[in-house]
């Protein structure tokens, strides 16, 4: 039960430094430092890729998070 805990959490994360790596940065080139005070004031705008690798990310994060927690618990 271990073991295979142990090997989930290494895949998660793998998984969440690629989903992290992945995303586009928040200023992207010349065109993110011209919209990126409008972004900050109408809100955020992300389409596409960049939305999945959030959920990706997030859910990645809380798997990680909540998998630590339950292989120290097993120590």
């Amino acid at each position: 039960m271990k073991t295979f805990l142990m090997i989930v959490e290494i895949i998660v994360s793998l998984g969440l430094i690629a989903s992290v790596l992945l995303q586009s940065g928040r200023s992207a080139g010349f065109s993110g430092a011209i919209t990126g005070g409008a972004e900050q004031l109408m809100g955020n705008k992300a389409r596409g890729m960049d939305v999945i690798f959030r959920k990706i990310t997030a859910a990645c994060a809380v798997l990680f998070i909540v998998l630590a927690i339950v292989l120290v618990a097993l120590q």
